[in-house]
């Protein structure tokens, strides 16, 4: 196989058959617009991936490292049972029932729809890939051209979109 320039060709499915230079434009500028879409996917996957890790992460303070002393079950003070004696039970420590159930339900039900929504980006991001692939592989100049300009145009707009993105989170977390 080799690369030609023609104006006819078909793509992806027989109803999409392109004979001369007009319908070829549209091809290549359809062609062009999925690649830019592609490009805006992999943004999004990726802000989503870090709007997973902010929320996994453990919400132990960063300046906190615990020596091996801290981890000990044994702690020892002067007046342990005088300090026994005088403290609250643990069972009225333990956060209310309504209170830990509500918050836990509302995390475990987050996290499921934000890992399915990445899981849908996914396969939408895979199947686009893979037509704009079998594209390409059409051998058509015009139609390998319109992926490598899609991919170009769709970079330069998503990344800086990106580098925002990230700083709006980044400056998210700091106030939090």
């Amino acid at each position: 196989m080799y690369f030609e320039v023609s104006s006819s060709v078909t793509l992806l499915f027989k109803f999409w058959s392109v004979h001369g230079a007009g319908g070829m434009v549209l091809s290549v500028f359809v062609v062009l617009l999925l690649t830019v879409i592609y490009e805006l996917l992999k943004v999004w996957k990726t802000t989503l991936d870090k709007q997973v890790e902010n929320h996994s992460a453990p919400a132990i303070p960063a300046a906190f490292s615990p020596t091996p002393h801290c981890l000990s079950p044994e702690l020892t003070h002067p007046d342990s049972t005088a300090s026994l004696n005088n403290s609250p039970s643990e069972i009225s420590l333990a956060p209310t029932e309504n209170t830990s159930t509500t918050a836990a339900n509302t995390s475990t039900v987050n996290s499921w729809l934000l890992h399915s929504l990445q899981t849908v980006l996914h396969v939408v991001q895979v199947v686009l890939g893979y037509m704009l692939m079998l594209c390409v592989m059409s051998y058509n100049v015009w139609i390998f051209l319109g992926v490598i300009m899609g991919s170009l145009l769709g970079y330069f707009l998503a990344f800086p979109l990106l580098g925002h993105i990230k700083f709006v989170l980044g400056s998210r977390e700091s106030k939090a």
